[in-house]
Formats: structure tokens, sequence, C-alpha cells
């Protein structure tokens, strides 16, 4: 029986995809910031939220997107840039609130968004890594000889069980540092570190897309 991908470039696949899945882009800058806020439980719903995001453009893989974004790239700036703006509200959201470390923390801190996996949503929606993805790491691997759906299936189901390694342990290494949230001159300091890796992940979002 045909295996789905050629073993060769699966892992060649693999060795590119360890690189960029590891690299501290807006997703695992995303879950670092998410996982100390909001605790563990939203590292998940985080990662879910992301990774149900990455099936979309998995999915859009398989009805061309590629090419609409070749032939629309401007449709795809304005995602990254919507994208990023959301990202960067976020990020002044915590800013803003280093202004008040003395409130209480009533059920824990909050990045100021809708959810958690609402927010990894819209952060991995709009991130030109999934774009790239989509657009120039994946074809290279694509064998034109073999069924497209079940390379498809191998390579995105490669990256999504990569990715939510890589999110969920940036994520748990940030909830670590959620116990000391309770004092507030360093839950004021780590306000304005959160703000400020927020907003460096939308500077990341931006200036890719």
């Amino acid at each position: 029986m045909t295996p789905p991908v050629d073993p060769a470039r699966y892992a060649a696949y693999l060795g590119v995809m360890a690189v960029m899945v590891a690299a501290p882009g807006p997703a695992n800058l995303f879950s670092i910031a998410n996982g100390a806020r909001r605790g563990h439980a939203a590292v998940v719903l985080g990662m879910l939220g992301m990774n149900t995001a990455s099936l979309v453009w998995i999915g859009g893989a398989a009805l061309g997107l590629a090419a609409l974004a070749t032939t629309m790239p401007l449709a795809f700036r304005l995602l990254a840039w919507g994208g990023a703006a959301y990202v960067a509200w976020l990020g002044l959201q915590s800013l803003l609130s280093a202004r008040h470390p003395d409130a209480p923390l009533a059920h824990g801190l909050k990045l100021g968004g809708r959810s958690a996996f609402a927010d990894g949503f819209a952060v991995q929606i709009s991130n030109p890594k999934a774009m790239l993805f989509i657009t120039a790491v994946l074809p290279p691997f694509i064998d034109a000889s073999r069924p497209l759906p079940g390379q498809l299936a191998v390579f995105g189901g490669t990256l999504i069980a990569m990715d939510a390694v890589s999110m969920t342990a940036y994520g748990f290494g940030g909830a670590a540092l959620a116990r000391r949230m309770n004092e507030p001159h360093f839950r004021r300091g780590f306000a304005i570190f959160t703000g400020v890796l927020l907003i460096a992940a939308a500077a990341l979002i931006a200036l890719r897309g």
C-alpha cells in the first residue's frame, strides 16, 4: 500500500516545521501572555482556538486558497493588519491595567478579550506564519503523483500536533509565573511585560503581513 506522502519528503517537512513551530512568533508569544494572565486551563483553550484557525487555513489550501493569496494579496494583508490591531489592543489593555496593580483579582487577571479560545483564534487566523505555510512552505512538499487530500491530511495533522505541543509548552511556562500574581508590585511589572509581549506579537503580525 502506497503511503499518503513520500517518506523522504515527510522527513524534510518535519525538519522545516520543527524550526517554524518552535520559533517565538505571534502564536507562541500570545501563549506565554495568555498562560501568565489566565492560567493553565486558558492555555489549552487558547491552543485549541489557534489550531481551529489553522484548520481553517488547511481547509483553505484544499480549496485553492494559495492561488487566491497570490491573486489577491491585498485582502490577505488587510486580514493580517486587522489581526495585528486586535492583538495590539489586548497589549494596550494590559498596559493600562498596570495603573491599578492593587485591584482585586476576582477570577484572575484577563487579557481583556472575549475568551482565551476566541483570542487564540483571532491571533492565528491573522498569523502570517499560517499564510506562509499555505502559500510557500507546503507546496514544495506536495507530490503531484499522489492524491492531494491524503497529503493535506498528513501534513496538516502534523502541523496541528507540533503546534499544539509548542503552544502548550510556551503557555505553561507563562502560567508558572501566575502564582506570583497576588503580589501587587509583581502584577504591575508583569502587566507591563505582558503588554509589551502582545504588542511585539502584533508588530510581528503586521510586519510579516
